[in-house]
């Protein structure tokens, strides 16, 4: 997203009717930001989406994950 009020864009919805929703990490872009993924449930289901997240959390290993290194240091 290129500016803050387009990130809320996508994610005020959920909130705003009162649906449980949680992001996921996905991956990584070119630059190395990390990417997400916003799982939204029926309302009322907050367990079954947390139980989801962490069915990805056990299939992707996502806390061992890394954005790849720049190729050159960092100038201090």
């Amino acid at each position: 997203m290129d500016t803050y009020h387009r990130w809320m864009e996508v994610v005020v919805p959920a909130s705003l009717i009162g649906l449980p929703a949680l992001s996921v990490p996905v991956g990584f872009s070119d630059e190395g930001l990390p990417m997400g993924l916003q799982i939204i449930g029926r309302q009322g289901n907050d367990a079954g989406i947390l139980a989801i997240g962490q069915a990805w959390h056990r299939a992707t290993e996502w806390p061992q994950k890394r954005p790849p290194l720049a190729d050159a240091p960092v100038s201090r």
